[in-house]
């Protein structure tokens, strides 16, 4: 049997003897369990403090509220229950299934008889059927429906795919951090951003670091620089080495010198150096958009010996794309592309040299990003290198970053990610 948390509040409360105790104040389940929260009381108001009814003392919720005793016992708090109506009910949530934010306008429960539990938590009803329940025309509603021959629309969300977000205590559940965890950075970008700030902040701290770096390189730009504040600055340290060097150099290009300078401190030399580098170049040049992790590999290789060498090469594992690889001789010059692809279909002892493209595309670290972005659409690129007078390889252009010059943020993250 199902009901509605709408149908229970401000509704009257009888104990076994059929004697009014009050109403029905809120509803309490227990917030630590994953799946469907069993029900752990009810708080009864009658003009004083809230009064607690354990859930073993009801017998019914629907129609009527019905305890299986005279004497109820108190229920004592034990600190970890959700008060529905208090921290739930018209307070956004995450639907981990569908990914989005979503207001709750009802929350269904119903009766089962396991393990003496009767009531659990079933889901949220973020549609307008909830809403006109609350407003007491859910009936009127179904009959117009029916008489247009449709169904009426319902948006319930089991409770199992849902992770609360509450504005007194921001990110209260220990289940919400996992489930919201394990969705795609984009999602959580999406989700952050679509959330007032202080909220979002929360949510973003209570992330692991890799998660955080990888969220905030799909954050909108106006609002990184102020997510980033808000981290201890070890951490945004920290954040700042998970993310790609030229996200990393672009987030900091907005922070103030003084707050650059501290945290360029704390990171590892070898991110910060790559970091640096990127910031002596403007803004909107290959050099200030390029990212300095990209696979290598030296000239005079067989393809089996290149396939090794990649599979130690700590530069190959930063790069998380891999699509080319780039033939360098002494002091970084380039020689030769070669794509990930022909590597690996190509015989072991077939010479690097003889399969590689060496009439490829190059751009000077002081091209500008839409001569790059025009580049990278003529030849069909994924990447193009960043070569100096002396042709040695600096870095890359990934075709994402390439087309941030003429194409809105909000766009982009729509494509696919291909770096």
């Amino acid at each position: 049997m199902t009901t509605y948390l709408s149908q229970i509040l401000g509704k009257p409360v009888w104990d076994a003897k059929g004697q009014r105790l009050g109403r029905c104040a809120d509803v309490l389940v227990a917030e630590v369990e994953t799946g469907f929260p069993s029900l752990r009381a009810i708080a009864l108001r009658n003009g004083k403090e809230p009064h607690l009814i354990g859930a073993e003392s009801i017998a019914w919720l629907t129609p009527s509220i019905i305890l299986n005793t005279a004497d109820p016992p108190t229920y004592e708090t034990r600190g970890d229950e959700l008060w529905l109506a208090r921290q739930v009910l018209d307070r956004q949530i995450v639907d981990t299934e569908g990914r989005r934010l979503v207001r709750v306008n009802d929350l269904q429960l119903t009766r089962v008889s396991t393990n003496g539990i009767r009531y659990h938590l079933a889901g949220a009803d973020v549609g307008t059927l909830g809403m006109l329940r609350r407003l007491g025309v859910e009936g009127l509603a179904i009959t117009i429906f029916k008489l247009l021959r449709r169904q009426p629309p319902e948006a319930i969300i089991p409770w199992r795919d849902v992770a609360p977000l509450q504005a007194d205590q921001p990110i209260r559940l220990r289940v919400s951090f996992e489930k919201i965890s394990e969705l795609p950075p984009a999602d959580i970008a999406d989700i952050i951003e679509d959330l007032d700030r202080p909220t979002g902040e929360a949510l973003l701290q209570t992330l692991d670091t890799e998660t955080i770096a990888d969220t905030m390189q799909e954050i909108e730009p106006d609002l990184q620089a102020s997510m980033l504040r808000t981290l201890l600055p070890e951490q945004a340290a920290d954040v700042l080495e998970e993310m790609g060097p030229d996200d990393a150099a672009d987030l900091l290009a907005d922070l103030q010198p003084t707050q650059r300078a501290k945290l360029l401190e704390l990171m590892e030399d070898e991110d910060a150096l790559d970091v640096k580098k990127l910031l002596t170049y403007p803004e909107d040049t290959a050099g200030g958009i390029m990212t300095t992790e990209f696979a290598t590999i030296p000239m005079g290789l067989t393809v089996g010996e290149a396939l090794d060498y990649l599979r130690r090469s700590p530069a190959a594992h930063e790069d998380e794309a891999l699509y080319y690889v780039y033939v360098v001789a002494e002091m970084q010059k380039l020689q030769g592309i070669i794509t990930l692809r022909d590597l690996v279909l190509a015989a072991p002892d077939v010479r690097v040299r003889d399969i590689m493209e060496t009439g490829f595309i190059t751009v000077h670290p002081l091209r500008s990003q839409r001569e790059v972005a025009r580049l990278v659409a003529k030849y069909n690129l994924l990447a193009v290198p960043v070569v100096d007078d002396q042709e040695v390889i600096h870095g890359i252009v990934t075709v994402d970053d390439a087309i941030d010059a003429i194409i809105p943020t909000a766009w982009k993250k729509r494509l696919p990610r291909v770096f």
